[in-house]
């Protein structure tokens, strides 16, 4: 019998500056905003902790009060990669030694996603190094539109719409993305390299429920609904 998929590890990206979120991000780091009685990225947190042993977090701006946060909800280690791009990590940390799949999500997403359905469909396209996660368009909300056949994805697009785009979150093997691409610190230039060798694939499932906070106005919406 064949031995069922286990992932046990999460990277959560919160390094970001938060920019379009200021002034909020003038005094805390994007992670840290306020959301039900808690913050996004504690939130997020929790919800992973229910299915996935280890939790890694990237600090960069405002480091130190993220760093302190994270611990205080008891993540598995933090890494430091203030001024360097969002993919940077998988080349430059020990997770590039990491052959086997881990979550990456981000600290803005709120999300419900089934663990164990997204697992079964990573195996079921045969485990590439780097699968996505797609979910339907919101209005308001931007996002990298997918375009694929047979799961694997052709062309990413901010301009040419899909029916579904990019939710920020995947499932990537560090090594498997290692021994493919070039060192590249922006996660869209590693996806251009895998889909120039047909290895980016995009999942058949989806988020329950998604939302993304990129501006003041998506924080107003998402405690509205």
């Amino acid at each position: 019998m064949k031995k069922k998929l286990q992932i046990n590890d999460a990277f959560i990206m919160a390094a970001g500056r938060g920019v379009r979120l200021r002034p909020i991000t003038l005094k805390i780091p994007k992670g840290m905003v306020k959301y039900k009685q808690s913050t996004l990225i504690s939130n997020g947190i929790k919800k992973i902790k229910k299915k996935i042993k280890n939790i890694h977090v990237s600090v960069g701006y405002k480091g130190p009060i993220l760093a302190k946060h994270v611990i205080e909800n008891k993540v598995s280690s933090i890494i430091n990669t203030e001024g360097k791009g969002n993919s940077w990590w998988i080349y430059n940390s020990i997770f590039k030694l990491l052959n086997k799949p881990m979550y990456v999500l981000t600290c803005d997403n709120v999300t419900n996603l089934d663990f164990n359905k997204i697992s079964k469909d990573y195996e079921k396209l045969g485990s590439p190094p780097c699968m996505l996660i797609p979910v339907k368009p919101i209005k308001g909300l931007d996002g990298d539109y997918i375009f694929h056949k047979n799961n694997k994805v052709k062309k990413l697009s901010r301009s040419k719409i899909a029916d579904i785009y990019c939710s920020g979150v995947q499932i990537i093997n560090p090594m498997a993305i290692n021994n493919l691409t070039k060192p590249s610190n922006d996660f869209k230039q590693l996806w251009f390299q895998l889909i120039k060798k047909n290895k980016l694939f995009v999942s058949n499932v989806k988020p329950k429920k998604w939302f993304t906070v990129d501006k003041v106005n998506d924080l107003k919406r998402l405690r509205n609904l």
